[in-house]
């Protein structure tokens, strides 16, 4: 199977992979310069190898790839039109070998390879001469990034293989499935770890001990419902643990949302005080080695890095414009431009860019070298560090981890967090909370950073029915903007109508042929 080449080879290989130099994570040695006979000898070897795993090569595909067409398009969020692999997406017509699920499947498990390999080296190596809490500290980097990519994978297979220490695939290459729950309780696992482990603070761009606590609340409460079978109460106490996690980022970290929500997303405001984890990225890297999401771009050559337009286009649909309030023009604006919206941060030295074409992405899409004093940055090697889990986002978890079975709630925490993000964006604070106003809080405010999917997935396992009854009501359309008026567009071709396979998808192709094991039932996992 695929990820067995990848995985035994990072096994063959240990630590040889590009690792940053600095607590910026931008310098990064060539591969060869790293090897498990002469490094990991001392902290500094330890945070070097670990800045590895945040960025460049192991998941720049994914990002490219996945991050927006899976989360974005497959949701009904965005659209591309002329992408034959994202229109799959947008149909609901995906198959084994649609390029993009493959390439997540790929990026997930090369993660996961890179984490393994990490973590074997450091146990094995690191001497007792490096203090214990560094030792520790560093291995749960990569357990937190391994659980990620695990969580990733069991959002769209659910059951999927569990690798734990990939050179056993060297003598044992055909693997089984493990079931989802067993998926779950092992990204728990691991992030329990790394709550235990990592420090409360570090330098920008660093995991802490509120990374893990955030990304555990979401693992605890996307588990919760998979016992549920798309039809019952979540199990309750996985969503206590939720609640307890989140609450202890919201109440106990001392973190604080960024004032401004545009902000967010520029590059002077990487790695913020809301930001619990980003993707860290160089500039003047090579194809796949950077952050590519500019070439999503609807400007031109002038919002450009270095004179060359973005060429994909992706658009908000119609569905997701809908969702925008009159009032809720802050976090529109800063997620997907209209025409006739003017933004002074694009082409500044220009005197800034008015849009002028239909509808398009905003979110990632953050101008000229001179725009971000970033002399070598290219279209494919934007320096955003897109960040893929925010405060925000578990001030709204904590929200529904305390809402848990019931429809609604009066918890005056769960409305203080909910609020706080609700006022930010410039909107009135609520006095009760039910889970439709939460549902389209969290699609709104997440918007473009890939989680609307995850979202209708977590709602699937306890309420598959509500689930189907979303997506297939959405209008998955594009649309015409000019002075306010809207015009409703074209279908992009015939959406098969959601149901109860949709929220599974077929294991890629090229993964069955290598191991045909993955079609046979799932088995437990050792723990």
């Amino acid at each position: 199977m695929k990820i067995k080449k990848t995985m035994a080879a990072a096994g063959l290989c240990l630590a040889m992979f590009s690792a940053g130099c600095s607590d910026s994570f931008l310098d990064r040695p060539p591969l060869s310069q790293i090897s498990a006979d002469n490094f990991y000898q001392t902290t500094n070897d330890l945070r070097l190898a670990t800045a590895a795993l945040y960025g460049g090569k192991p998941w720049a595909e994914w990002n490219y790839n996945c991050f927006l067409p899976i989360g974005e398009v497959l949701s009904g969020n965005m659209a591309v039109n002329y992408w034959g692999d994202a229109v799959q997406l947008h149909t609901f017509a995906v198959t084994g070998s649609n390029e993009i699920m493959i390439a997540n499947w790929k990026g997930m498990y090369k993660i996961i390879a890179h984490c393994n390999v990490t973590i074997k080296a450091i146990e094995e190596k690191a001497p007792a001469s490096i203090p214990e809490k560094d030792r520790l500290a560093a291995i749960a980097e990569a357990k937190f990034l391994r659980a990620f990519a695990y969580y990733n994978l069991a959002l769209l297979w659910r059951d999927i293989p569990i690798i734990e220490d990939n050179t056993e695939l060297i003598t044992s290459p055909l693997v089984h499935r493990n079931p989802v729950e067993d998926v779950y309780r092992f990204a728990a696992n691991d992030l329990l770890f790394a709550a235990k482990n990592l420090p409360a603070k570090d330098v920008a761009g660093r995991l802490t001990t509120w990374s893990a606590q955030g990304m555990l609340s979401k693992v605890y409460l996307t588990w919760a419902g998979v016992d549920a079978k798309g039809n019952g109460p979540r199990n309750q106490a996985l969503l206590d643990s939720a609640k307890l996690h989140a609450g202890n980022v919201c109440k106990q970290s001392g973190l604080s949302l960024l004032a401004n929500y545009a902000d967010l997303f520029k590059t002077q405001y990487n790695d913020n005080q809301e930001s619990l984890f980003a993707l860290q990225w160089a500039p003047g890297t090579g194809w796949l080695e950077g952050n590519m999401l500019q070439v999503y771009s609807p400007g031109g050559t002038e919002i450009s890095a270095a004179g060359q337009a973005g060429w994909f286009g992706i658009a908000p649909t119609y569905d997701l414009y809908k969702q925008y309030a009159n009032e809720d023009s802050l976090r529109r604006k800063a997620t997907i431009m209209l025409k006739g919206d003017y933004y002074p941060e694009l082409n500044a030295a220009g005197g800034g860019f008015k849009f002028t074409g239909n509808a398009g992405l905003k979110k990632h899409i953050i101008g000229t070298r001179v725009d971000n004093s970033a002399p070598t940055m290219s279209l494919t090697s934007s320096i955003e560090h897109n960040a893929l889990l925010r405060l925000a986002e578990v001030y709204l978890t904590y929200a529904e981890a305390v809402m848990g079975n019931n429809t609604s709630t009066t918890n005056a925490d769960a409305l203080m967090y909910f609020n706080k993000v609700r006022v930010r964006a410039g909107l009135v604070p609520v006095t009760s909370l039910d889970a439709e106003t939460l549902f389209r809080e969290k699609r709104v405010e997440l918007a473009a950073e890939g989680h609307y999917w995850e979202d209708l997935v977590r709602l699937s396992y306890y309420d598959e029915p509500k689930a189907i009854k979303k997506l297939n009501e959405q209008e998955r359309i594009l649309f015409n903007y000019d002075k306010g008026v809207v015009t409703k567009g074209s279908t992009l071709a015939s959406v098969t109508p959601a149901n109860t396979t949709t929220f599974k998808f077929p294991i890629p192709s090229p993964e069955v042929t290598a191991n045909p094991k993955l079609l046979e039932a799932p088995v437990p996992y050792s723990f």
